[in-house]
């Protein structure tokens, strides 16, 4: 069976290669320079019409070029030209600009956007070499477009070059290699996570290897994932598919199958005019079929069809091919005469495919043994003997080496695949440490706020308490006062009627209730106001304690009266306390000290100390304690609001001459706020 159909196809598929990938739309991210933006839009609008309408596209560009000013921009737009001249298999116009291009570039420094536009003249280079049958010219083209790629900055297009390069192994026979490519492709394509639709050159590429290989399980595997994207491939993305479709029938003798394929190859291409090489090279396969087939005239007509294409472009393998088809028709026809003078024409010396070798020399095995020339039929029968054996022997070979390769590239990849979960799984377990400490602190926050309103709920709850329990208790101060309304008017009527000594005493009284009444409904006032109200209650209390009686006021003359605050009754109360307490009922002389004083730290030091035998839990004079009471309570509102606390003590003392008192003492920081 004949393996032209492949080595054509591989050549058709290098051609593709020049615009599989790079004729696709390309994206203007990486391009450094704006004034290249326009040309990725502009190729992005004419990449279908490359194979489609070539003159079209080549008119759009030249016109382009004209208004170029920039030299790098203009042969970027010289690249599309040199697409439109391949396709129509223009090789002395493909040549010269691609020399343009060379001088040029040798002429600048590397960049990015310069190792992209060499990339891109090498890959046509190479594929202008693949279809003129040089695979050794067109491998060191690809390689150095797969190096440029490297360097530039359309990494995207970087699986086409290594389809390239597969396809150029393939032509040498070397499918195993050619399968690794295939592959490494694949990999690149995820790894960059291209589309399917940059997938389909590979599917049908790899597809065709293991059809080389008469792996026809793996070969449909490859064809029918290429096959669910047909209505996305381009034109030339179709024919290849029909293609290569056909051919792998073709290989099986399924004949009927092949040439279904091979009809809708003639359909699409007869709808697209441009794609001259690729309608010729559908005649010749088709011919090939209808040889197999029996229908001689059938193939005689499409050989006549594609031979004046092949000869003008001086194809050899081609015509080779053309030639052995030729031979076939003629020993179906019985022509021997046509058989020897085909069999007499010459050949330029050539490494001929070993399946167009193995046809040839079918037919001349025939053609001798129907002559009765055994000994020649005997020769060719043992050379198609030892070439299908070599040919059995490099398939078992390859396919061996791929497997190997295969199962190397696997093992790298599930190495790869293996430290990338492992990253995955370290990034995993740090997103959810990382989560789980988020948590905590939101969580930590919430309860820290909860914490802060309730505890100021609750300082609210109990400052709003004490302002009660503080009313509540000036009231009661109050009520055990008597009532200051009716003691007033008592007051009054009674002064009436004295002298005016007796009205003078009874005013002091008058004077210190209305007094005590201002002061109780006030939290805070200053010294002076304080100490004033306890001089009028001293002086008092000393007419009825008589002489006896010697109080004693010290103001430190660093301490200012009208600018020191203090809670109201701070002093009065426990002065009152040691009068109505201690020093009512001593007997002998009644000593009382009040002291303030500043400190070493600037705060106020008050003292009230008397004489009167110390401290009494219970005293012969009644009281009910609301007085102290109230001083407490005050000083524990206010020292809920400031830092530094009012300090409050009561203890005994031993005075100078051996007597014992009592003393209460407090300390007023210097900075202090008496603001509720």
């Amino acid at each position: 069976m004949s393996r032209f159909p492949i080595f054509w196809l591989l050549a058709f598929l290098f051609l593709c290669m020049a615009c599989r990938g790079d004729g696709r739309k390309v994206a203007v991210s990486g391009a450094d320079d704006l004034r290249l933006g326009e040309y990725f839009m502009f190729y992005n609008q004419v990449s279908d019409s490359l194979t489609s309408n070539p003159a079209w596209a080549r008119r759009q560009v030249r016109d382009r070029m004209a208004r170029s000013a920039d030299s790098l921009e203009w042969y970027y737009y010289a690249g599309i030209l040199l697409k439109t001249f391949f396709f129509t298999f223009d090789v002395d116009s493909v040549t010269d600009y691609y020399a343009k291009g060379r001088q040029f570039w040798q002429r600048q420094e590397d960049s990015p956007l310069m190792a992209d536009l060499i990339s891109e003249y090498d890959n046509i280079m190479g594929n202008l070499y693949s279809r003129l049958g040089r695979p050794d010219s067109a491998v060191p083209y690809f390689v150095k477009a797969y190096r440029w790629r490297l360097r530039g900055v359309r990494k995207e297009n970087t699986p086409d070059i290594l389809m390239n390069l597969a396809d150029v192994l393939g032509r040498h026979g070397q499918f195993d290699r050619g399968a690794f490519w295939y592959r490494k492709a694949l990999t690149v394509c995820d790894s960059l996570n291209l589309p399917d639709s940059k997938k389909l050159a590979v599917y049908y590429g790899l597809g065709q290897i293991y059809m080389a290989l008469r792996d026809f399980d793996l070969c449909d595997q490859y064809f029918d994932l290429a096959g669910k994207h047909y209505d996305k491939m381009l034109t030339y993305e179709r024919y290849i598919y029909l293609n290569n479709r056909g051919n792998s029938y073709y290989f099986r003798k399924d004949y009927r199958r092949a040439m279904d394929y091979f009809r809708r190859c003639e359909a699409l291409v007869s709808e697209h005019r441009s794609l001259v090489f690729e309608r010729n090279l559908c005649y010749l396969n088709m011919g090939d079929v209808f040889l197999r087939m029996g229908e001689v005239d059938s193939s005689e007509a499409y050989l006549n069809r594609c031979l004046p294409f092949f000869r003008s472009t001086g194809a050899v393998q081609a015509l080779y091919y053309a030639d052995t088809q030729a031979l076939g028709q003629a020993l179906a026809r019985h022509d021997m005469d046509k058989v020897r003078s085909i069999m007499a024409k010459p050949f330029p010396q050539m490494q001929l495919e070993p399946d167009i070798m193995l046809i040839r020399m079918a037919y001349l095995q025939q053609y001798f043994r129907e002559n009765g020339d055994y000994r020649n039929a005997y020769h060719y029968q043992r050379q198609r003997e030892h070439i299908e054996d070599s040919i059995r022997s490099e398939r078992v070979r390859m396919r061996v080496a791929d497997a190997a390769l295969r199962y190397q590239q696997d093992s790298t990849l599930m190495v790869q695949k293996s430290l990338i979960r492992q990253q995955e799984s370290e990034m995993l377990r740090l997103r959810q440490v990382r989560t789980i400490w988020l948590a905590l602190c939101i969580m930590a926050m919430v309860l820290v706020g909860v914490i802060y309103m309730y505890s100021k709920k609750k300082r609210a709850l109990l400052l709003s308490q004490n302002r009660r329990v503080v009313s509540s208790l000036r009231l009661e101060n109050l009520r055990n006062r008597l009532s200051p309304h009716f003691i007033f008017n008592v007051l009054n009527q009674e002064m009436a009627g004295r002298s005016e000594n007796e009205r003078r005493g009874l005013s002091s009284l008058v004077k210190l209730m209305r007094r005590n009444l201002e002061l109780a409904e006030q939290l805070c006032v200053n010294l002076t106001d304080e100490l004033d109200f306890v001089q009028t209650y001293l002086d008092l209390e000393r007419r009825s304690l008589g002489p006896d009686f010697q109080p004693e006021i010290r103001i430190d003359p660093s301490v200012e009266p009208r600018t020191t605050m203090l809670p109201s009754m701070l002093i009065q109360i426990p002065v009152e306390n040691a009068v109505k307490h201690a020093l009512r009922d001593k007997v002998g002389q009644r000593r009382l000290w009040i002291e303030v004083e500043r400190v070493d730290d600037g705060n106020i030091s008050i003292k009230v100390t008397d004489n009167g035998g110390g401290f009494r839990k219970v005293s012969h004079s009644k009281g009910t304690g609301t007085g102290m009471k109230v001083i407490m309570q005050t000083i524990q509102i206010l020292n809920m609001k400031n830092r530094e606390k009012i300090e409050v003590g009561v203890h005994d003392v031993i005075l100078p001459g051996g007597e014992k008192g009592c003393e209460v003492w407090y300390i007023l920081p210097e900075k202090y706020d008496y603001t509720i």
